[in-house]
């Protein structure tokens, strides 16, 4: 019996980038789809419903930035930025806009791939059973986490949250008060330690700030403990 090959969307303007992508990505058994533009891109999406999407933020019809935006509007894949803007707004900017990863030019071949596993092997894990079983609540305050439905509700209104903004809430649920590290929760919700940007998990917390607090200045659930990192617990 064989298995469907996963499916990656790159979306590359420059036609010997793309080729080297999607070149390499094949030789290790992905299926792979190039779009030269951002209008290309969000058809591919649409159409192929993809299992991951490489993004270039500087495209011809349109800043990448606002296409990972709208990508992330239609769609929780895992999408990962490569770019050769190295600023760290231009990081913040995409992460914040819902990226899971972001990785500057010139890059490593070995180094994508390994950060694409990683992402599926995230995935994979946290990916519901096959079999029915009992969902997995948490519940603090007025705030209540289904682990199994990747729902979360304040005061019974549903809280739209994107996979990975939900995984970084359920880790810090599941461990209330326990204080960790940005790269604790780098390896706990990202799944690669040796790869990823700790800035990361500071948009992240940002995101989720602005979802869940009433009040930034005071939250009551996502605490910062200074020089130390982060924990959830209810004030």
């Amino acid at each position: 019996m064989t298995t469907t090959a996963r499916t990656i969307l790159i979306i590359e303007d420059e036609p010997d980038i793309a080729r080297i992508l999607s070149d390499y990505l094949s030789s290790q058994r992905f299926a792979t789809a190039v779009a030269a533009n951002g209008q290309e891109g969000l058809a591919l999406l649409r159409s192929l419903r993809p299992d991951f999407v490489i993004l270039d933020l500087t495209l011809p019809d349109i800043d990448g930035t606002e296409l990972c935006r709208q990508l992330r509007a239609e769609s929780d894949v895992p999408l990962l930025i490569l770019s050769a803007r190295s600023a760290d707004t231009d990081k913040v900017l995409g992460l914040g806009f819902g990226a899971d990863d972001y990785m500057t030019k010139p890059f490593s071949l070995t180094e994508l791939l390994a950060r694409v596993q990683a992402h599926f092997r995230r995935y994979e894990r946290l990916a519901p059973p096959p079999q029915p079983a009992d969902a997995e609540y948490v519940e603090l305050g007025d705030l209540t986490l289904d682990k199994r439905a990747y729902r979360v509700t304040m005061a019974g209104r549903e809280v739209p949250l994107s996979a990975k903004e939900f995984e970084l809430l359920y880790h810090l649920a599941s461990h209330r008060n326990q204080v960790f590290s940005k790269r604790q929760l780098l390896d706990a919700v990202w799944g690669y330690d040796a790869y990823g940007d700790e800035n990361t998990v500071s948009v992240y917390i940002h995101r989720l700030r602005d979802k869940l607090e009433r009040n930034s200045s005071q939250p009551a659930y996502l605490h910062t403990v200074w020089g130390v990192g982060y924990k959830l617990s209810y004030v």
